[in-house]
């Protein structure tokens, strides 16, 4: 995993550990090994340390986290490369990420190309830099860019490094082993980065943690960088990285950490699907049709645009047509504007959309989403028109949110061409895509399908046929028990409030709002069963009619509605129900322990492949709070057996619908682990 290599009096070390040169621990003996014996080698005046393959190193091998450390531990090697007497220099390409920055701020001098990517990211896995990077990068840099790229975790590219004076140079990605050997030679001296000190008004902290309060108000690890940065500014080196080590050891053991890992690999793992022969060859995509030019077809319009697809928008009327496409062209001038992609991509994306009104303009698309409102018959319509036009090979996708794959295949004469590609709005933003699998749905198709989401940037999880596949079904037990707890003597302000203060972004009602309350409405104003079927009749629809549970000013600003007040009153006078006082305690059982055990009938229907799957649904999908690892995760560490006592303690308030999961019950008996037992 470490190649080296004599150029004349010039020694390079390659870490050769694909994919990402991930800096295990053969890695780290041989990277050891390689700087002492160059050291020790007369013949070698400089050294060269750069990556084989695409990047230099994106980091620490994450699979050794938690377990004991065998050393040399990455911050023994990165201490012997910086008090190394012969000059050694860092050659990035690609990226240099976490211990890979790390073992380059230990190098003492840098040379990258220009699309070479340099950050810390460590804090988006509750954790800090644990190698000196954040005692060498405040050293190098300044305290107010260090704590811009640890803090936020967020890369820089090659150009603004070298501004900061993080990389000396750049080079041609071709030239670069060349270049960095050739500026080998011209260096006559070492420059430890560890011997600067950081001058610094610390005013630059408070302001920092004013400026980015929001993102980083209820998290640990933010907290422990802006510490460990604090103390290159205030400490010698030696106390500063003692400092970095201990906040480290903290932060690896704290909960936050672990369920923020847990998501990480969650992430990852939701990309093997369960059943799927070995070696299936993908379907070809170029070409993809979208049915319907509304908000939710022109964003995933969008995704496909900006991954270089060419994209036939279809509608059934010009006035749709012509606002969706307006939608999408002013969508990327706003990114141009905000300098978040360039004049020319924005331009580029646009002309890769083909609007029309004609059904047979999608004959040719390799792929073709309806993404139409939710009526079946509606559905079914449209794919049977497609069977006959659609060429063969072509994947036919549905982005329905709640109804039944099967029975919208069943249209065609190619069922196992369908597939669900369910987007969550708004479509161009949200991460999440729920790739539903039906009882035909071709190997081909469902790789093809996720291999695909991942292309257009999206993260996708397989999930089985089901009223509201895996998210949604999980949502009607939230919202059932929210609406119950009005009648009963809560307030939608009430309910909302226990679900921010979890970490939500919004609440049951909040969401609903913007979702738009009529969303599934029966359409018919004479029927009201339920209090949002009174809203909906009033045309209280949420913010876009500035009415809904709550009322909204012209921003869009809510406050608590008189007339949702008299709704509720009216229901509860109806149903002979006496209002009481409602416990938080109470709100988190029926709303969020409810959500666990639909999780877990899921689970046990095998409408998702694994429990992580459940988690990373929720975190991407619908913000849950990534701290706690998603609602499997989180229901593991509160435990189990007091999550199944509370809800037999509210049983009877539970609706008679309610179902208390086997397997829930089960992993509680056995004090076994839900994200275990499948």
């Amino acid at each position: 995993m470490i190649v080296t290599k004599l150029h004349d009096d010039v020694l390079e070390i390659l870490i050769d550990n694909a994919p990402v040169n991930a800096l295990g621990l053969d890695v780290r003996a041989g990277l050891m090994a390689a700087v002492t014996e160059a050291g020790a080698d007369g013949r070698v005046k400089a050294i060269v340390i750069r990556g084989a393959g695409k990047l230099f190193c994106a980091g620490a091998d994450i699979a050794e986290f938690g377990a004991p450390l065998v050393d040399p531990a990455l911050p023994e090697v990165a201490d012997a490369i910086e008090a190394s007497a012969k000059p050694v220099i860092a050659a990035i390409h690609g990226a240099a990420l976490g211990g890979g920055l790390e073992v380059a701020l230990a190098c003492h001098y840098r040379i990258a190309t220009p699309d070479a990517q340099l950050g810390l990211p460590e804090v988006k896995l509750g954790l800090l830099p644990g190698a000196g990077g954040t005692q060498r990068l405040p050293r190098l840099v300044g305290a107010g860019p260090a704590l811009d790229m640890i803090v936020l975790g967020d890369p820089i590219d090659a150009g603004r490094a070298v501004g900061l004076g993080l990389i000396d140079r750049l080079a041609e990605a071709a030239a670069l082993a060349e270049a960095a050997i050739a500026y080998a030679r011209e260096l006559h001296s070492v420059r430890r980065t560890g011997d600067g000190t950081v001058a610094v008004d610390e005013a630059v902290f408070e302001t920092f943690a004013a400026k980015n309060a929001r993102a980083i108000a209820g998290f640990e690890a933010p907290a422990a960088c802006i510490e460990a940065i604090k103390g290159a500014v205030q400490l010698p080196l030696a106390e500063g990285m003692a400092l970095e080590r201990a906040l480290f050891d903290r932060l690896m053991v704290s909960a936050e950490s672990q369920a923020l890992r847990h998501i990480f690999f969650a992430e990852r793992t939701a990309m093997k699907i369960e059943g799927l022969p070995r070696n299936v060859e993908r379907r070809r995509i170029a070409r993809v049709g979208i049915i319907g030019a509304g908000t939710m077809g022109a964003g995933i319009s969008m995704n496909f645009l900006s991954a270089g697809f060419a994209v036939t928008l279809l509608d059934m009327a010009q006035e749709g047509l012509d606002r969706g496409a307006a939608a999408i062209r002013t969508n990327y001038e706003g990114s141009v504007a905000k300098g978040r992609i360039t004049a020319e991509a924005g331009d580029a994306a646009v002309k890769l959309l083909s609007p029309t009104l004609d059904f047979e303009a999608l004959r040719d698309c390799d792929l073709v989403i309806e993404a139409v409102y939710e009526n079946m018959e509606v559905k079914k319509e449209i794919f049977a028109r497609l069977d006959a036009i659609a060429r063969p090979g072509a994947i036919l996708a549905s982005n329905t949110s709640y109804l039944d794959l099967d029975e919208i295949a069943a249209a065609t004469a190619r069922p196992h061409d369908v597939v669900g590609l369910h987007f969550f709005s708004p479509a161009n933003i949200m991460k999440l895509v729920e790739v539903v699998r039906g009882a035909a749905t071709a190997p081909d198709v469902i790789a093809t399908a996720m291999q695909l989401a991942r292309s257009i940037g999206k993260i996708p999880v397989v999930a089985g046929v089901c009223y509201g596949f895996i998210g949604n079904r999980m949502l009607i037990p939230r919202q059932d028990n929210a609406e119950a707890l009005l009648l009963e003597g809560a307030t939608p302000e009430q309910v909302d409030r226990v679900h921010t203060a979890f970490g939500m972004p919004m609440g049951p009602f909040q969401m609903a709002d913007l979702a738009g309350v009529d969303i599934g409405w029966h359409r018919d104003p004479e029927r009201i069963d339920s209090i949002s079927d009174a809203l909906c009749a009033q045309g209280r629809w949420g913010q876009k009619t500035k009415a809904g549970y709550y009322d909204y000013d012209d921003r869009r600003r809510p406050t608590p509605s008189a007339i949702t007040d008299e709704i509720v009153s009216a229901f509860r006078t109806k149903a002979g129900i006496e209002p009481r006082a409602i416990e938080d305690d109470e709100i988190v059982v029926r709303t969020l322990y409810t959500m666990v055990n639909e999780a877990a009938l899921i689970l046990e229907e095998g409408i998702a492949q694994r429990a992580s799957d459940i988690d990373v649904v929720w975190v991407y999908g619908y913000g849950w709070p990534r701290r706690t690892g998603g609602p499997v995760f989180w229901a593991d560490k509160v435990g189990l057996s007091v999550i199944v006592a509370k809800l037999d303690h509210y049983a009877d308030r539970l609706g008679s619908d309610f179902r208390l999961s086997s397997l829930l019950v089960d992993c509680a008996t056995a004090g076994t682990r839900l994200d275990r037992a499948t």
